[in-house]
């Protein structure tokens, strides 16, 4: 049985559609890079802002920072707060703070505090594991006395203690003391 020359050319025309598509396919999964780091969320009032880790020193593909890492990290973030390039939200005493994170994140365990409140460090989520929100807090318990207060969110594997990334977000504070009042209303 002899094949025809158009059963040949079918077959020519779907082995070169089929390898064209396996080798889209190749080039398309190759150019896609690593997964996308988890984001954390700071919301105030009804405003928010998403952020990835904070920076390559505060983030490994989901494996422990090491000490040199984490060290880096807060030396980053504190470049960063005195230069103002931390992601940002305004808020006023009277406003409720919370943080949610991803579910990858929930899933490993996470915790967020800021560096004020009474003790200059006021607790957002205490270790969570599962839960993807703080829930809302009223902002005057959480915030530093000055005109910015950083907030942290960290993973963290709660069965190893192991710190997987580090989110760095900050409050400017529109009620701080230093911000003067117009002269009208002082002399009341």
């Amino acid at each position: 049985m002899s094949l025809s020359t158009r059963v040949i050319a079918a077959v020519g025309a779907v082995v070169v559609i089929g390898a064209g598509t396996v080798g889209l396919s190749i080039a398309h999964a190759s150019d896609q890079g690593k997964p996308a780091e988890p984001k954390a969320t700071l919301v105030v009032g009804r405003s928010s802002i998403d952020s990835g880790p904070f920076g390559a020193s505060c983030y490994n593909d989901g494996k422990p920072l090491d000490e040199a890492a984490q060290t880096k990290c807060q030396e980053s973030a504190a470049k960063a707060r005195e230069a103002g390039t931390l992601p940002s939200l305004d808020v006023k005493v009277g406003d409720r703070i919370g943080v949610g994170v991803d579910p990858k994140v929930a899933d490993k365990g996470w915790f967020a505090f800021t560096d004020g409140g009474q003790q200059q460090r006021a607790t957002l989520a205490s270790t969570r594991v599962g839960s993807t929100f703080s829930g809302l807090l009223p902002a005057s318990g959480l915030l530093a006395a000055t005109e910015k207060t950083t907030v942290t969110v960290v993973e963290a594997n709660e069965k190893t203690g192991d710190i997987l990334g580090v989110w760095y977000f900050q409050l400017k504070n529109k009620d701080a003391a230093g911000e003067q009042q117009p002269a009208a209303q002082q002399s009341q």
